[in-house]
Formats: C-alpha cells, structure tokens, sequence
C-alpha cells in the first residue's frame, strides 16, 4: 500500500530542493542517499563532466538485484533538473492540490516522477514484492536538449525494456508514439552594400531567407509531421544591404521518412534561393533524437495498460509532437514508453500537480512491477 502522507512529504522535500539544468549535484548528492538506503547499488557516469553540465553531475544508475521473481529486469526513469525559475521553490499545499508560490515553477517536472519512482521502491520494499531485478536512472539536463540521457553510460544498462515518467496526462496515459526531431542552422551569406546609395551592388542576405522560406511547408505537415522556422537573425543597419543572415528551424515526425523528406525539402528550397541570388549557403544538421512508435502488443505497452487496470485508472495509448529521455533510450534500443504523471501548467510559474495524481503515478509504478512478474514477452 502506498503511503500517501510520506509519498507527498518527499515530494514537497524534492521540489524545495534547488536543481535548474547544469545545477544538479545537490539533488544528485541526495537521490544517492535515499537510492542506497533502500539498498540499490547507485554509479554516477561521467554525463556532466562530457557535457559540461555544472560542476560536472552525471546521472544515477542504480541497480536493484532480482529478489527471487521471475521477470524481466527494466528501468524506471525520470529527470533531475527543472527548468528556470527553479530556485527557492516554495510549494504550497491546499485542498488536495501542491503548487508553487507563483514567482517559480514547481518542479513536478520531473520530481513528481522521482517521488513516484522512490514511494513504489519502499513499498516494494516494505511488502517485499518479488521482482527480477531493477534499475533506476536519473538524469541531468533534460531540459536542454536530453543531454543526460544521450551522455548515459550504457555499458551500465542491463534493463531489456523502461517505463519512463515524464509526460503531462494523467497516471493511465501511455506514450507510444513521438517524432524523431532534426534542428538545422543556416547561414546564408550575401554582399554587403550601401543600402541608399548602392543597394544593386550587395545581395541581401535576408531577402534570400525570405525567398526561401517563403517556398518552405511549415507548421502542421500532416498527422505526424511537422515543421518550424524559429530564429532569424542577421543585418547591422537599416542602411546597410545586410551580408549575413543565421536561420535555424527544427522538422519533427514519427515516421522517420517522413523526418528526412520534410529536413531535404526545406534544405532545398534554401539551396534553390542561394543559388537564383548567388549567395552562400553553411549548413549545420543535427538529428537530436529518435522516434518512439512502440507497437501496442510490444511488452512494455502490455504491462503498463494491465498496470493501471489493475489500480482502477483508464489506459490510454497516445502520442506526443515532444520529445523526452523515452527517445533517446528506444533509439539505443531500449524499448520505453513515457508515462503521464499528471503535471500541469509545467514550465510556468503556475505549475500545479493534484495529490491524488502522485498517489497514482506511485501506485501505478509498483503495479507495473508486479505485473512484469506475470507477463513474458
């Protein structure tokens, strides 16, 4: 049985605790203690120091020995740092709701997650539940690119498969589809001129974007595609026929053809105005994360729906336009699904979770653990 008035204490204890991306090591420093006095065996990676992250926090890789149960061994997941503002957080608790004071965020993103992963270990703990062995990860710099996750050592993952908590619906909502992200940056270089006494000797650099963009598809491509140009920058002067223009836009979609399609088409169409204006183009591509699109009868699907039947919640199968640590891991070829913790107004100073939401997120994990006794692959 899950302890509300403990699991609700630590949570508030967690998000009080400051840990904006790269300011992680106090939050670290205290997850280790409480992963080793519940007897996991806790191994920080080299994460920070590779990514430069702060003074250098990795991530936590801990490891809990089978205790005689028979399935498989997986990974539980969330993410230490919060966004900004995320120092001095103050929560406030009334009428069953936990939220900030209104000048930071809360940090249930992800500490809602932890505090479900923590509950669930010493309820497992306290009744001594058989399982096959687990392993938790906690991750640095989320917010800021899925840096944690992408640095992870793992040499350290013996998990076959993950439940991920780190998404926005209720405890019952099941992520089983996200898109695959490209970033791109374009420079596109022109010549500079005098913009009113000779404008026909420069190529305006910003004229050409506008070329090019303006021939681009963005936004909402289809069902599971999309498209976005997000920063211009460029040009000194009004009177100055600007030489440079930077461009970076980002292509997203589940199916990963559709991704390459989208990223070539809006590449082409800068190509096509570089060339009718006889500018210069650099271009910097980066895919920043793969797909999720996990098969409903795929192993970590099939636990997590009998999971929440089993506490009473209604599972839903869905998919996201975000990204998060699930991608990254399923590209590695860890199968996970990223599951609601029913956070709210996340990343605003109006953040909010419900209590009954944290008892879920909580009882839902150690469900997920007992039924990944029952069901085989």
């Amino acid at each position: 049985m899950v302890n509300a008035e403990r699991l609700i204490g630590e949570f508030i204890e967690l998000v009080q605790v400051d840990s904006e991306s790269g300011g992680e090591r106090q939050i670290a420093d205290l997850l280790t203690e409480k992963l080793i006095a519940l007897g996991l065996d806790v191994f920080e990676d080299n994460a920070g120091s590779e990514v430069e992250l702060g003074k250098g926090t990795g991530n936590l890789i801990a490891t809990w020995p089978g205790n005689g149960g028979n399935g498989p061994v997986f990974l539980l997941s969330a993410h230490m740092d919060t966004v900004k503002p995320g120092r001095g957080v103050k929560p406030q608790r009334q009428n069953g709701v936990i939220k900030s004071s209104g000048d930071t965020i809360l940090g249930s993103d992800d500490k809602a997650g932890i505090a479900a992963i923590l509950e669930a270990l010493r309820v497992i703990k306290e009744q001594n539940i058989s399982h096959g062995g687990l392993q938790v990860v906690f991750t640095v710099g989320e917010e800021i690119g899925l840096v944690g996750a992408k640095k992870l050592d793992y040499s350290r993952i013996k998990a076959g498969m993950g439940f991920v908590l780190d998404s926005g619906g209720p405890a019952g909502e099941i992520i089983i589809q996200a898109p695959q992200q490209y970033t791109f940056k374009a420079v596109i270089k022109g010549k500079a001129a005098h913009a009113g006494m000779a404008p026909e000797q420069g190529i305006n650099a910003i004229v050409v974007a506008s070329h090019a963009i303006a021939n681009m598809h963005t936004g909402r491509i289809d069902s599971e595609t999309t498209s976005n140009i997000g920063i211009i920058s460029g040009g000194v002067a009004t009177n100055i026929v600007p030489e440079q223009v930077t461009i970076q836009g980002e292509v997203r979609s589940i199916k990963p053809a559709k991704a390459k399609a989208q990223l070539e088409h809006m590449l082409d169409e800068l190509k096509k105005a570089v060339e009718q204006f006889q500018a210069t183009l650099d271009l910097q591509v980066e895919k920043e994360y793969d797909e999720i699109d996990l098969n409903p009868a795929a192993l970590p699907v099939r636990i997590a729906v009998q999971a929440a039947k089993n506490i009473g919640v209604e599972a839903i199968l869905t998919k996201t336009g975000g990204g998060s640590d699930a991608n990254v891991f399923n590209g590695k070829g860890l199968a996970c699904v990223n599951l609601g913790i029913g956070m709210q107004r996340v990343h605003t100073t109006d953040e909010f979770i419900m209590e009954e939401d944290l008892v879920n997120n909580a009882r839902l994990v150690v469900e997920i653990i007992k039924v990944a006794q029952e069901m085989k692959g």
